[in-house]
């Protein structure tokens, strides 16, 4: 059987006008093909747009199908439209809330079962929930005053380190710099100086390190020849020997001993001093009268005769 063009022709007609009609009605929020209730509710401003959502714990059950101003109340009056599956009674609370930074606003159905069940038509109380958008206003209305003062601030920071960078007196960072480099410049001669006089006594240098290498290995082997020679031993007898003499000393102090007793006993020192005044008297007197102690000199014995004195 064949179709003839005219038919096909209406069937593309009447084509076009029903996805005309399904798409206009779409892009006004309304799906033809899903079956929906109708409700209603009031905000004292409007924050809203055709074909905004509507949700129940976040998930999409209706959108928002048309928002008139209400001249007599001076309200909002928004229509919008959710799945007829859904059940709640007229206790229920629409809350107009930010959806997101750049998502716009949207319904929120607070469902209650408590009370008569709502019906398609009915007036449901709302409310509006402060969201992200006016916190961070809130915020930024400070942070624009803190940020204002911060600005000030570093303007005026600025502007003192410009002065000081324009500054041409001596405490001006361009004398500080010329200084800094004539300073460098110093330096740096002096680093010359020092590298010329490394480079003459080059050899110099490196006979001083073989020498104090030398000496450094000399006295590392003369510390280990003592330590072998047992130093320490040799250290400890001495202080005894010390101690011993310290002792000794001691005594003569004392007078314990015969070299103590005549340290102190004055009567011996006494008897010694007069002993020692006689042996000077006879060796005098043999000195001047030899031959009376030597009888082989003389066959004549001499008689003793003191010492004339003058």
């Amino acid at each position: 059987m064949k179709i003839s063009k005219e038919v096909k022709v209406a069937l593309l007609v009447i084509s076009g006008i029903i996805l005309f009609i399904f798409g206009f009605n779409y892009l006004k929020g309304r799906n033809l093909l899903e079956s929906t209730n109708v409700y209603y509710t009031e905000f004292d401003y409007n924050a809203l747009s055709k074909s905004s959502i509507v949700t129940v714990k976040g998930n999409s059950v209706g959108k928002i199908q048309d928002i008139e101003y209400d001249y007599k109340t001076g309200k909002t009056r928004v229509t919008f439209f959710v799945n007829e599956a859904l059940k709640f009674s007229k206790n229920s609370i629409v809350r107009m809330y930010e959806t997101g930074l750049m998502g716009g606003n949207g319904l929120a159905l607070i469902i209650r079962n408590d009370g008569e069940p709502a019906k398609p038509g009915d007036m449901l109380k709302s409310t509006v929930e402060v969201g992200l958008i006016s916190s961070l206003s809130k915020n930024f209305s400070g942070l624009s005053t803190d940020l204002n003062a911060t600005l000030k601030s570093t303007d005026t920071l600025m502007t003192s380190l410009n002065e000081f960078v324009t500054d041409e007196s001596d405490s001006g960072l361009k004398q500080m710099v010329s200084e800094l480099n004539e300073t460098l410049k110093s330096f740096k001669n002096t680093s010359n100086s020092i590298n010329g006089f490394i480079s003459s006594n080059d050899g110099n240098i490196t006979a001083i390190l073989e020498k104090f290498k030398t000496s450094s290995e000399n006295l590392a082997a003369l510390t280990s020849e003592l330590k072998a020679a047992n130093v320490g031993n040799t250290v400890a007898s001495l202080n005894k020997t010390l101690d011993n003499l310290n002792n000794v000393l001691t005594k003569i102090d004392n007078g314990d001993g015969s070299l103590g007793k005549l340290l102190k006993d004055e009567a011996l020192y006494n008897n010694i001093e007069g002993a020692t005044k006689e042996m000077e008297e006879l060796l005098r007197d043999i000195k001047l009268h030899p031959k009376r102690y030597f009888r082989i000199l003389s066959k004549k014995e001499i008689p003793y005769q003191d010492e004339e004195t003058n």
